[in-house]
């Protein structure tokens, strides 16, 4: 049962989102009453095959209880069970039953009621199959593009707001996380509706199933943390090509990112300070913080034991600035550890000297959140922290139009146009 666990899970959640929930339910209540699917014996057999032929795809597989890009969690110990209240970490007073129901079911069910995001499996698939694209404003585009170098090909959504007249303005890129489009990450950040607030550009790079198969950056593999290489300088390409074709203040260009697309917006700023002026990173982990996938694994898990540096290629010489940055991340967050996000802060802000400033707030019938800013000698903002009291791995204050979000906030949208508007590049770059 439990060799075979993790592919029924994945079609459960299947299933769900594609709003068969007689059918997911089916499943789910066989799971867990300890009966094995009739294609179970096919299933391991055809497994075992793929291993043994050494098919195994260059990607971090999606967990059965996220969709979210991960590996195979570790089996609980005692010291470290697991439960339904906080995902992969402990906690007192788990019930017998919460202990006896096969591990994998119960990540699942941990993840339908985990971070808001839905409760039970109706809401779930209602969530999924709710995701139609909304009218567009009088004069406003959502146009579709690609970009092509010898890295590849990528291609992307762009949004122009109706307030767009030709002057100009900022640009937001947005990666978005794994099993994500640029049309789901729309919807679940409302990105497009501030751009309209706003007047800014927005562009959502897409990636291929080729180049991984949940559609994940890559943020893992060492060909893909580099300037001018692999899908760091795709998504510089895509950049640049909005900036040639429209009408953009190079001074204000910044990328943002959940998940994989927030290790990729890590991976950015470091690998182009001079391009993104600042970045925004949500549930994601430092440049460099894995150089393959079993170090992904752990670094997910735990935190990465050294994030490296590697983006600096092409920068020798000069001075590296201090990238403005605003991190988010939930603390029971069962897919990327939150210790990544202190990761983050410490790597952006790696020349040192910041003080520090922790505020408390509570967002109304929502989540309580911690707020550290960081500023430099002169007293000015330079690096954020939210911490999500409660969240797990969703893109904080998005919306149910969209998949990995929990409503109950805080706005990451806002707070990040708030903050990369108060961070215009400086007129040297660097």
């Amino acid at each position: 049962m439990n060799a075979i666990l993790p592919n029924h899970m994945l079609e459960a959640t299947r299933l769900t989102r594609e709003g068969k929930l007689t059918e997911a339910s089916a499943l789910l209540q066989r799971l867990f009453r300890g009966e094995a699917p009739a294609d179970t014996a096919a299933t391991v057999r055809q497994d075992t095959a793929g291993q043994a032929a050494g098919r195994l795809p260059r990607v971090i597989d999606v967990d059965p209880e996220t969709g979210e890009a991960s590996g195979p969690a570790p089996a609980p110990t005692a010291a470290e069970p697991r439960t339904a209240a906080t995902g992969r970490w402990p906690a007192a007073g788990l019930g017998t039953a919460t202990m006896q129901m096969p591990e994998g079911l119960r990540g699942f069910l941990d993840q339908i009621n985990q971070g808001g995001l839905a409760q039970g499996l109706g809401a779930l698939a209602q969530g999924a199959m709710s995701r139609t694209a909304e009218p567009l404003p009088d004069g406003a585009q959502f146009v579709a593009g690609s970009f092509s170098s010898d890295a590849g090909t990528r291609g992307y959504k762009l949004y122009i707001p109706s307030t767009y007249r030709g002057e100009a303005v900022p640009l937001v890129v947005m990666l978005h996380g794994c099993t994500q489009s640029p049309d789901d990450f729309a919807a679940g950040t409302r990105m497009n509706a501030l751009a309209e607030e706003h007047a800014c550009l927005v562009v959502y790079p897409g990636q291929t199933q080729s180049a991984n198969a949940q559609k994940c950056w890559n943020w893992f593999s060492p060909g893909d943390q580099r300037r001018d290489q692999g899908e760091p300088a795709l998504i510089a390409g895509i950049t640049r090509q909005i900036m040639r074709d429209h009408a953009v203040d190079p001074r204000r260009v910044y990328v943002a990112g959940l998940s994989a697309g927030g290790a990729a917006a890590a991976i950015m700023a470091q690998a182009y300070p001079d391009l993104y002026a600042a970045a925004g990173v949500h549930s994601g982990l430092a440049c460099g913080a894995a150089r393959d996938i079993p170090s992904a694994f752990a670094a997910m898990r735990q935190g990465a034991a050294a994030p490296q540096q590697p983006g600096r290629a092409g920068a020798a010489g000069r001075t590296r600035r201090i990238v403005p940055t605003i991190v988010f991340h939930a603390d029971k967050d069962g897919t990327v550890h939150p210790r990544n996000g202190d990761q983050v802060i410490a790597q952006s802000g790696a020349a040192g000297g910041l003080r520090t400033e922790v505020q408390r707030g509570q967002v109304p019938d929502g989540h309580a959140y911690s707020r550290t800013i960081h500023a430099d000698a002169a007293g000015q903002p330079v690096l954020e922290q939210w911490l999500v009291h409660g969240g797990g791995h969703a893109w904080s204050g998005g919306s149910a139009a969209g998949s990995y979000t929990d409503p109950r906030g805080p706005d990451a949208s806002r707070e990040m146009l708030r903050f990369f508007f108060e961070h215009p590049q400086s007129a040297q770059g660097w």
